[in-house]
């Protein structure tokens, strides 16, 4: 459990410190968000805050790397333990979704956990590609837990000079 002293040599219990780097209003994992005041000054952690219901309804991030070589736009994620049944890729107006389930084959006999680190459920994420891309040249390709999509970039025409009448 995470534990620090403050100034009045009390100790802040993990949801207080949670408390001090997350607001209300902001989901968790969101880190470019900067609250308006600290929160420690504005509200109180309850456990009411963040109830189990909430959470599931909240899908987890996706992370990407999103790179270009002379021909192809290429758009990285670790989906290790992910079936490629349970994933669902698409792209429209030049923005790529990736959503998808990973299940984490739980237990049914399961009485309590003593540290649940690692994230189960739904994910997904949105991006728009930063660079014009043949959307019907794609390749999409899953393996050792690295889904990889790769396509064709739109050749820009090279600069025309306009004359000026």
């Amino acid at each position: 459990m995470a534990r620090r002293q403050n100034d009045n040599n009390d100790l802040l219990m993990e949801d207080e410190l949670t408390a001090a780097f997350l607001d209300d209003s902001t989901p968790m994992g969101i880190a470019d968000q900067q609250p308006s005041e600290p929160a420690s000054t504005t509200q109180q952690s309850s456990d009411d805050d963040w109830d189990d219901e909430q959470m599931q309804d909240m899908p987890g991030m996706l992370a990407v790397d999103v790179y270009e070589t002379k021909e192809r736009l290429y758009v990285k994620a670790r989906t290790a333990g992910v079936n490629k049944n349970d994933l669902d890729v698409s792209i429209s107006d030049n923005t790529l979704t990736i959503r998808g389930t990973l299940s984490s084959g739980e237990e049914s006999d399961t009485e309590n956990y003593h540290i649940q680190e690692c994230y189960w459920g739904e994910f997904s994420r949105t991006l728009a590609l930063p660079v014009p891309v043949k959307e019907d040249e794609v390749e999409a390709v899953l393996k050792d837990g690295v889904l990889t999509i790769s396509f064709d970039k739109v050749k820009q025409e090279t600069v025309k000079k306009i004359t000026i009448s």
